[in-house]
Formats: structure tokens, sequence, C-alpha cells
């Protein structure tokens, strides 16, 4: 607020961004207009000069619902661009809304608010990431990890929406997640897409929570939903506008000619993909083959997303990205700072870490050079090591211990 004029702060429903909202107001003496009231909403729609003028900070909560607040915005921002004036909050991607990308070019800043990650979940003050970036061996050589499979598959399973973690059994944290979907595919959705087959929307989104942590094929979720590729698409976009899901670009397509360009799909929960895939505690500690794969595939959603939440706590970040070469060699998460280095990130379902797990990240430290500072490999076992040159092994749990 002190640098920017109008800031926007966006992510899925129910992360926080009211109870933020509204704690800054009461801190700055904002005025606060609550979009999602009906009778506010019609109002403002009706005269958004009234209301956006006059003295600020003035605060818009879900202001996606009338766009044209932003004409408002502008037209003040012409009288007096002051930092701190505006800040709003939206549970739809500011650029998927036509009107809303155009309004306010070069004088928004925008701030991503996640599901909250298990640093925020255990009140710890550790951030791994910024460490690592200090100190690449800055967690090499700690005590031994007490964090059981168990209690992973827990954390996995729960998430970090700030109401389910409130729910105090499994049953009412099934409920809520089965109404969140609901109603955020009934109205979100629809609000910002006519959409010819809306019955087939569930559909979609189910088969991307089977795909999450794998590479996007749309193809293959427009045929097991009955949709043309175009279509399907266009629905899996709807879906990342609302963060329900996201893509994860591919990284360092310029470095050899054998790396893949396409992008990973992540659901933007752990627990709500599993949720979606009708997991259970009891399913994934299984050791059956299919629970290990499903395992798998949600606990690298998982640290992805624990990993990303501290990114976006930091300003040296350039890009993010995976990395997958052609013959089949992937680091499920690379972390690029301004300075060009790299940290890669391979995630294992494992007590323990083989030989050949290695093989991915030397390669990208083969490919990169000089630029790569260091690879991790997180895991559910419990020792600290450097395995090679500039490749580490980290329990999991490093993410939010200190």
């Amino acid at each position: 607020m002190g640098d920017e004029p109008v800031i926007l702060v966006e992510g899925a429903r129910t992360v926080g961004k009211s109870t933020l909202l509204r704690e800054l107001a009461t801190a700055t003496g904002a005025r606060l207009l609550d979009l999602d009231d009906l009778s506010t909403r019609e109002a403002v729609e009706a005269d958004p000069m009234v209301f956006l003028g006059g003295p600020s900070p003035v605060f818009v909560d879900e202001y996606q619902h009338v766009p044209t607040v932003l004409d408002a915005i502008k037209s003040e921002l012409n009288k007096s661009s002051r930092p701190g004036r505006f800040i709003l909050t939206g549970s739809a991607r500011h650029d998927s809304l036509p009107a809303a990308a155009q309004a306010l070019t070069g004088r928004l800043h925008r701030v991503p608010i996640h599901p909250l990650s298990q640093t925020e979940i255990e009140g710890s003050t550790g951030n791994l990431l910024a460490d690592l970036i200090h100190d690449p061996t800055a967690v090499v050589g700690l005590p031994t990890s007490s964090t059981t499979r168990e209690d992973y598959i827990e954390r996995v399973i729960t998430g970090g929406f700030p109401i389910s973690l409130n729910r105090q059994s499994q049953t009412a944290r099934h409920r809520w997640f089965d109404d969140y979907i609901r109603l955020t595919l009934e109205r979100d959705v629809r609000e910002l897409s006519r959409i010819r087959q809306a019955v087939a929307l569930p559909r979609v989104l189910e088969r991307l929570a089977g795909q999450t942590a794998q590479i996007l094929n749309v193809a293959n979720i427009g045929s097991a939903t009955k949709l043309n590729e175009r279509t399907t698409d266009g629905y899996i976009r709807l879906l990342e506008t609302v963060f329900l899901v996201f893509r994860l670009p591919a990284w360092g397509t310029t470095l050899i000619s054998r790396t893949s360009s396409r992008p990973k799909l992540h659901m933007v929960d752990s627990g709500l993909a599993a949720r979606l895939l009708r997991l259970s505690p009891d399913k994934l500690a299984q050791r059956s083959p299919s629970a290990l794969t499903e395992l798998g595939h949600l606990l690298e959603t998982f640290v992805v997303g624990e990993i990303l939440k501290q990114a976006s706590w930091l300003d040296n970040i350039g890009a993010t990205g995976h990395w997958r070469t052609r013959d089949g060699d992937e680091v499920d998460l690379v972390v690029e700072l301004d300075d060009g280095t790299i940290l890669g990130f391979e995630i294992k379902a494992s007590l323990r870490v083989t030989g050949k797990d290695f093989k991915p990240l030397r390669k990208l430290r083969e490919s990169t050079g000089d630029a790569f500072r260091a690879g991790y490999i997180l895991h559910l076992g419990e020792r600290s090591y450097t395995a090679d040159d500039r490749l580490h092994v980290l329990p999991i749990d490093r993410l939010w211990t200190t």
C-alpha cells in the first residue's frame, strides 16, 4: 500500500481474502464494499462512481461481480494516483475478465492468496525456500524427522482451506468439500461464462483431479467426458479462472531440443483433489500399487503447492515450472531466481532414496552447469544429507519445521 495505487488480492474462495480485507479496513479506516452482498452489489452496479469516489482508501471485496468498478477506479486515478488508494479482492483470475484485463493496465499490482501453507497452520516461522536460496546446504545434517507416513497422509488429505481445517471430523470435512465444489461450479463458473453442457463440468473436474501432478492431456479428458478437445480446453480454463486447478508450465524448453514443452496439471489443494477422487487416509495408507501411485501424485501436488506458496512470499523469484525430457526424465519443480540460477526439487513417496532417483536432477545439473545452485529430493524418510555435488536429500517436513 505504500507503493501501489491499486492492489488486487486474488485466489480461491474461502482462502481468507475477505478476512484479510476486513482486518486491513479496520486498521486503515478504509471504506469496505462487499459485492457478495446482493443489495450492495446492485447499488454499486447502478452508480459505481458514487461508491468509488471520495476519500480513500476504498476496499472492494469480490470485485468481479461488478467489473465496471475498474472503470470508476481508473477515473479516480486520473485525478490522483497516489499509493494505497484501492484494494480489491477477486475469486476469479483478473486476466479472464475482458474489461478488467485492460482497465488498469500498468496501475494494478496482483497479489496471490493461496490456501494456508503448513508453515501457517503450524504457526512456524520457517521458510525452507528462503533458507535454501541463502544457503543451499542450510538444512542438511539437522536432527532426524519424526513425522510418520501416516502423518504425511493426514496432511495431504486435509489440505489447506481454513474452513476445512476447522472441521472436527472427516465426514464434516467431506461435506464441506462437496458443498464447496458444487457452489463454485454452480455460481462462480456459470456467472463467468455461458456453458452449453454444464452437466459435464463436474466430470471434467473429476478427471483433472485424477491427472493431478501429471502432464495435462486435454484429448484424453475430452474423450472420457465425451467433449471435443476445444470445448474441454475451454472448460479447463474456466476451472483455472476460479482457482480450482492450475497449469505448471514447462521450464527450460530452450536448454535442449528434447525438452518437453507441455504443462503439468495440479489441483489447487491436495485435500480438494483427494475428496474428488474419494480417497481416505485408510485407502492411501494401503501398500497396493494403485494406492502408492495415487499417494505419489497427491504428495507431489501437496509439496509443489507448499513450495509455490513460499515462493509467493519472496521478491527474487524469476520463474517456476517443471522440467521434463522426451526420454522421460523429469524434475517435479524448478525454481528460477532473478539472477538466472535455479533450484530443482524431486518429490518421492518413499522412505528411502536410491541412486537412480537422482538421475533427473543430475541431467538438469549437467544441462544448466553453474546456474544449477542445488537439487533436492524431498521424501518421507527421516534423514537430511548430501548425496552428491549440489544434490541433497531432505524429509518433506523440513518445509514447515525450523
